[in-house]
């Protein structure tokens, strides 16, 4: 039969990410490729009390629930965000199933096809495939280690009137980046200026590996919340298998996005949530994200030892200071989507990054996760990867 689909389903495209994954799980194959957490420290027994207390307790856990999500998890979000310089309240909370449904319905009210969306370059491939599956047009915006160049998001502002600008501002993925506040307040003021929208996603803010150092949400400075969608994620800190995330930000935008959730799913899984709200009343998850940062640091620390045995010069990366990646640039004569195949063969993977990129990919670059690994694994991983980094031709 000769299908009829929707016109916007031309611009679907599939996760290089995904697509690695499904071959390297066919072989013996260490993976730094997946931006996986590490499954050897999740909350296994606090998470199966929190469901004993769900079905305990009585609140209607096997029935549907309100779209905006469970009203005492949203209050506890709604805490969560105040000690973050968020003040919002549980009514202007919508709960997703995950952050990447935030992207979605956020893209669904907002972008129709040929609108223009601004974001860093490289970025969350997945926020790519999202916003062109509604034929957005992205246009990058140039910067630095720091975050976006002001002058230049303000001549991209004024050229393209986009619907909004899009933002990983705290230890971004793909490139591990965190903004300094001055950038960070830049662009809230420039969104203030010129009328536009920010989307502002951080999964991976509560990944911090030195406490002495602040990183302020964008969302903070929108103290009246006109400008700013914010949101995020459990998947990061507890287990991403809850699937729960959630958005704050401007009321007129978030009526919209709860009513498209309502076309979408109703409401996400009512258990979840409810064993969710458990978990955070009950479980010290402060004390549980400690330890997730000094594992992380330790495994993040020996890749790191072992990429600074690489001929001096000829890859180069930054020091992450926090979440889960490290973003590594090879000599320009290199395709990393190449050197991949070589590497699978010897038993390691990990992510080439033109696929994150928006529209000049730059071949040479890839993303190693060193969340997921234990320490022996990204030893033994690093040894496979460290040979095929040593095949490459100095020019």
């Amino acid at each position: 039969m000769k299908y009829s689909f929707a016109p916007l389903t031309k611009n679907y495209e599939s996760s290089a990410v995904r697509d690695i994954l499904a071959v390297i799980q066919k072989g013996n194959v260490i993976s730094f490729a997946g931006g996986l957490p590490a499954e050897d420290i999740f909350p296994i027994e606090a998470v199966k009390s929190a469901y004993e207390k769900v079905f305990a307790s009585g609140n209607g856990s096997l029935q549907y629930g309100a779209t905006e999500g469970f009203k005492p998890l949203r209050d506890a979000i709604q805490a969560k965000m105040e000690q973050k310089g968020i003040y919002t309240t549980a009514d202007k909370i919508l709960v997703t199933t995950g952050s990447q449904q935030t992207i979605d319905l956020f893209s669904r009210v907002m972008l129709a096809p040929g609108d223009v969306v601004l974001t860093e370059d490289p970025t969350y491939l997945a926020a790519l495939q999202v916003f062109r599956s509604y034929g957005a047009k992205v246009v990058a915006v140039k910067g630095d280690e720091n975050g976006m160049d002001p002058a230049d998001l303000e001549a991209k502002m004024l050229e393209y009137c986009p619907k909004f600008v899009y933002v990983i501002p705290t230890f971004s993925n793909p490139d591990g980046k965190s903004w300094n506040d001055e950038r960070r307040q830049q662009l809230f003021e420039l969104a203030f200026k010129h009328d536009c929208l920010i989307l502002e996603d951080d999964p991976y803010g509560d990944i911090q590996y030195h406490q002495d150092e602040v990183y302020r949400p964008i969302a903070s400075f929108d103290r009246e919340q006109t400008h700013v969608m914010y949101t995020s994620t459990f998947s990061k800190s507890v287990v991403p298998a809850l699937r729960t995330g959630w958005v704050t930000g401007p009321e007129e935008v978030l009526q919209l996005m709860i009513q498209a959730k309502q076309m979408n799913d109703l409401h996400s899984s009512s258990i979840d949530q409810q064993a969710l709200y458990y978990l955070l009343r009950d479980f010290d998850l402060n004390n549980h994200i400690n330890i997730i940062r000094s594992v992380y640091y330790e495994r993040m620390t020996i890749m790191q030892d072992y990429l600074n045995q690489v001929e001096p010069g000829l890859f180069k990366w930054r020091e992450p200071k926090g979440g889960m990646f490290i973003w590594v640039e090879g000599p320009e004569h290199i395709d990393t989507g190449a050197l991949l195949g070589e590497a699978v063969n010897k038993g390691v993977a990990f992510v080439p990054g033109a696929q994150f990129y928006v529209n000049e990919p730059k071949r040479n670059t890839f993303r190693l996760n060193f969340s997921h690994s234990t320490p022996e694994k990204i030893k033994l991983g690093m040894d496979r990867l460290m040979e095929v980094l040593a095949s490459v031709p100095v020019v």
